[in-house]
């Protein structure tokens, strides 16, 4: 049996690399496994950090959001891009508009969330995706 790997895929951060970057000085007690973390620095809890995955259009795109304490996103980051196009995702000024954001927010591509002309699918699927996170854990790791 042979498989197939797909004609394009980055790997831009390990989910390692992606805490350091979203919690610099902190250190990571894992919550549920291979999934959620949580980020403490001198004694208390500095945020939560997720680790999920959605469809582009038709492959996986590895991303992972960054809580506060009080459940809004601190920060997204692609970790992983498996679609020969679209990667425009990954640009800090797309991401940036998810930063604040709780689980009351939109999150709707074409409203709060600006669209990504070529990356349409991955645009909405990240956007939902992050709304997930929010919806599952924006309220119950506190």
């Amino acid at each position: 049996m042979s498989t197939v790997s797909p004609a394009y895929s980055v790997q831009y951060l390990s989910i390692e690399e992606a805490q350091k970057q979203a919690f610099p000085s902190a250190r990571f007690v894992e919550v549920q496994p291979g999934r959620v973390w949580k980020a403490e620095s001198g004694g208390r809890t500095v945020g939560f950090f997720v680790f999920d995955r959605v469809i582009g259009k038709h492959l996986f795109i590895d991303y992972a959001v960054a809580l506060t304490p009080g459940g809004a996103v601190h920060s997204v980051e692609i970790l992983q891009y498996r679609e020969s196009y679209g990667g425009e995702i990954r640009s800090p000024s797309w991401l940036a508009q998810f930063v604040g954001k709780t689980s009351g927010s939109a999150l709707k591509v074409n409203s709060d969330i600006r669209n990504i002309a070529g990356a349409t699918l991955s645009s909405m699927h990240v956007a939902e995706g992050v709304k997930r996170v929010l919806a599952v854990y924006g309220s119950r790791l506190r």
